[in-house]
């Protein structure tokens, strides 16, 4: 979307702003500016200038000499070689000093040219005429200037008054980024109302007077709408004694400055209210309008109908058509029909306002390849109570203009009025949501300036037709935020653990599962959720396992990729195997990722979905290396009470004899231990695989990052070795317990620095030695301290069939 400042100037009246402080407002305000072109960016020192004199240069057949009055007391002489000037013509005239945009050719120069006194074959030349090309602009916007030469002033204009200026070159074009949801914005009066509120000023809209004769229009068309569904409103009227000719000139310039090319007076009319107002019109000749009606219907299937531009499309049922009587004479909100067509020889003119489906226009439009710069107005879904005002303005353009007689009263099928919306006004709610404290009358002064009235009975906005965006206390919430200014809001961490400036306590945990085991030598991988039945069988899964109950991909690329997994290990082992058939040594992985576990089979409802962080290891290291990965995993993550390991696990994937389940405070949280050697085997691995499988939900449960400092110890530790021959059975762990339970208040800490199986040992036995620390919070420890939770703790060991090793 493109506007003229001085076209917005003239609706908001004493807006005296430069042109960058327009663009850093309005964007500011909420109607980006993309940025914006000085129309007289590189022009100095042109005026008005009359020819008095033309003579013939003395030494070149193509040049003249012109002597011309700039408004001073001397006349300047200028030599020529444009061949359509003629003494008396009023010219625009650069200046020695000054600048022109460019060259006669239409090139543009950046900075522009300057123009220097100099001689052309001997003769002083004491400045330039200019044609409208280097002026910067085109016959395009002026279609009165010549092909070939200098521009000439048809009106009478002042001899030495600023060129520029008459020209209408003072003046910008900003270029904006309107979203969709904005339709209103897409017209000078949108983006008018939006500067007027945000330069707190008066908008001023066109005053639309009353026009038409004693005549009924009802006299010269009647309207009927089939399809109501994709036209909401169709408004007519017509005009009669149409005299062709060029717009004024202050209409034209308004075009030319939108990038719009003028025509005639009546195109002109069509296309500067569809700039204005945003509401695409059309004129038909009223003449060529079988039996003085107008039908809007859907096409009928394989129709074809030759459009403006003299192009045959085919249509089908699903494109809205505007009829007469006989034949089809437009695609409704796309473009009109050959034979419908205005031309000079027009007498009587139908105009059209209408507001069609704007899903249907963009449908139809990529359907029959045409889109027009209505069609792309249409497409946004306009505001059906906008079109009587723009047909009105119309009508009053065709008077004001004489460009023909407006005939009374207007053709207007509206059978559902659109009604604006009722949002109930909540400032507290709005403040919440932005961060800020608004005062409420503060809003609804920002709302008034926007046109949003105030209900204080119902305690209500409400919101008028044309404001298609605002929809809920959201919008409205926004409205007061950027016309309090983004830029005042102030800055605030938002509420809730996992944005107040740190990660949530999952994603933390899950970090900390990384740092974890990448300082601990291994490497992230990533695995496939989708995998194959036959894993089940790979893994030596039991047929009545519940890891079989999965959940069936219904479009699979294949069988490999046919479920979804119940357990990460397949995964796993096949980047293991991957990596120990390429000859890798000592290949440590882990991956954080989700299992897939359906709560019945068939497939009802959406699975349950559990993060696994998995671990798998070959090479060196053994199961308790593995171990001690996953209690450094437990410290880090606050888990410090001992987890409990269960060797009676069970399960068929890993070694019988080397694995456990792993519980924490009474929850099972995981598992690890040896892959049986035939579930290796079956991954065509060939040497001791270890994996550790813990489930992230039970850890985030469990974890805490309380933490509670205690001082440096004051007093000196006390250390104790004990060497026992245990039955085998009997797991260390069982005897840690043991520890912590007997060992009192004064047992610091304990260590298991040696086993030993062998023939010293009796059979069925092994042989444990651990390493006690005592020591006192708060006074040296006496050999009675000790000797009490020594003797506590032989005693219940022995009560466990365990001797003291001699």
């Amino acid at each position: 979307m493109n506007t003229s400042l001085e076209w917005i100037k003239a609706m908001v009246p004493g807006l005296d702003v430069t042109e960058q402080e327009f663009m850093d407002a309005m964007t500011l305000s909420g109607t980006k500016v993309e940025g914006y072109r000085k129309l007289d960016a590189d022009l100095e020192q042109i005026v008005v200038g009359q020819i008095l004199k033309i003579e013939r240069h003395p030494d070149a057949d193509k040049l003249i000499v012109c002597q011309v009055d700039i408004g001073r007391e001397e006349a300047i002489q200028i030599v020529t070689g444009a061949p359509n000037v003629s003494e008396g013509d009023k010219v625009p005239v650069v200046l020695s000093g000054g600048r022109v945009a460019g060259g006669h050719d239409g090139s543009v120069t950046p900075g522009g040219i300057k123009i220097k006194k100099g001689k052309l074959r001997g003769i002083e030349s004491d400045g330039m005429m200019c044609s409208i090309e280097e002026l910067g602009s085109s016959r395009e916007m002026y279609p009165e200037a010549p092909e070939l030469g200098i521009y000439i002033f048809k009106e009478d204009v002042p001899v030495g008054a600023d060129a520029v200026g008459l020209l209408g070159l003072h003046d910008a074009v900003f270029e904006y980024e309107v979203t969709s949801n904005r339709v209103d914005c897409f017209s000078v009066i949108g983006i008018a109302r939006e500067a007027a509120a945000t330069f707190r000023r008066e908008l001023k809209l066109p005053e639309v007077t009353e026009t038409g004769n004693g005549e009924d229009v009802n006299d010269y068309i009647k309207v009927t709408v089939k399809d109501a569904d994709l036209c909401s409103r169709y408004v007519a009227r017509a005009v009669k004694n149409i005299k062709i000719a060029p717009s004024p000139k202050w209409m034209q310039r308004r075009l030319a400055a939108q990038g719009i090319r003028p025509i005639n007076n009546l195109v002109d009319i069509t296309n500067y209210v569809m700039a204005e107002y945003g509401q695409p019109m059309h004129a038909y000749d009223l003449d060529t309008i079988a039996g003085k009606e107008i039908i809007v219907r859907r096409a009928s299937k394989d129709e074809t109908f030759v459009t403006l531009d003299g192009q045959e499309r085919k249509l089908d049922d699903s494109v809205l058509m505007i009829c007469d009587a006989e034949k089809p004479v437009g695609i409704a909100g796309i473009m009109g029909g050959e034979n419908s067509m205005i031309t000079d020889s027009v007498k009587c003119m139908l105009f059209e306002a209408a507001c069609f489906d704007g899903t249907n226009i963009r449908l139809s439009s990529k359907k029959i390849g045409l889109r027009t710069d209505a069609s792309s107005v249409f497409e946004k879904g306009l505001d059906p109570n906008n079109a009587m005002e723009a047909m009105n303005r119309a009508c009053q353009l065709v008077e004001e203009l004489g460009a023909g007689e407006v005939i009374g009263g207007a053709v207007d099928v509206y059978p559902v009025k659109k009604e604006g919306r009722r949002i109930p006004f909540e400032p507290e709610k709005y403040n919440r949501l932005l961060g800020t404290q608004i005062a409420a009358e503060d809003m609804l002064s920002y709302f008034e300036r926007l046109e949003l009235s105030y209900d204080k009975e119902t305690n209500e906005i409400l919101v008028p037709s044309w404001r298609q965006d605002l929809e809920c206390g959201a919008d409205i919430a926004e409205e007061a935020a950027r016309f309090f200014g983004y830029d005042n809001i102030p800055t605030t961490l938002p509420d809730g653990e996992a944005t107040t400036g740190k990660l949530s306590l999952k994603l933390r945990i899950e970090q900390i599962a990384r740092d974890v085991a990448e300082y601990c030598g291994f490497s992230q991988g990533m695995c496939y959720s989708f995998e194959s039945p036959k894993v089940f069988d790979k893994l030596c899964i039991p047929a009545d396992s519940k890891l079989r109950d999965t959940v069936t991909i219904l479009n699979p690329l294949g069988e490999d990729f046919s479920i979804m997994r119940t357990t990460p290990l397949n995964g796993m082992l096949t980047s293991l195997s991957t990596n120990y058939n390429r000859r890798n040594q000592d290949v440590r992985l882990y991956e954080l990722g989700n299992i897939y576990l359906p709560n019945q089979v068939p497939v009802t409802e959406l699975p349950i979905e559990r993060m696994q962080f998995t671990l798998g290891m070959y090479g060196e290291g053994d199961f308790f290396t593995l171990k001690g990965v996953v209690e450094e995993f437990f410290a880090k993550t606050g888990m410090f009470e001992k987890p409990e390991y269960n060797p009676g696990a069970g399960r068929p994937y890993l070694h019988p004899g080397r694995q456990a389940d792993i519980f924490y405070k009474g929850t099972a949280v995981g598992y690890l231990g040896e892959v049986h050697p035939l579930v290796a085997a079956n991954y065509s691995i060939k040497d001791r695989v270890y994996v550790a499988v813990l489930d992230m939900p039970e850890i985030t449960a469990a974890a805490d990052f309380g933490r509670k400092y205690r001082g440096i110890a004051k007093f000196p530790a006390s250390n104790r070795d004990i060497s026992m021959v245990v039955p085998k059975e009997i797991l260390a762990g069982d005897i840690e317990k043991v520890f912590d339970a007997k060992g009192g208040a004064y047992l610091e800490r304990y260590a298991l620095f040696d086993i030993y199986e062998g023939s010293q040992i009796k059979p069925g036995f092994k042989s444990l030695a651990y390493s006690l620390t005592f020591r006192g919070k708060e006074k040296n420890l006496e050999e009675a301290d000790i000797t009490g939770a020594m003797e506590r703790i032989l005693k219940a060991l022995e009560h466990m069939g365990i001797e003291l090793r001699k």
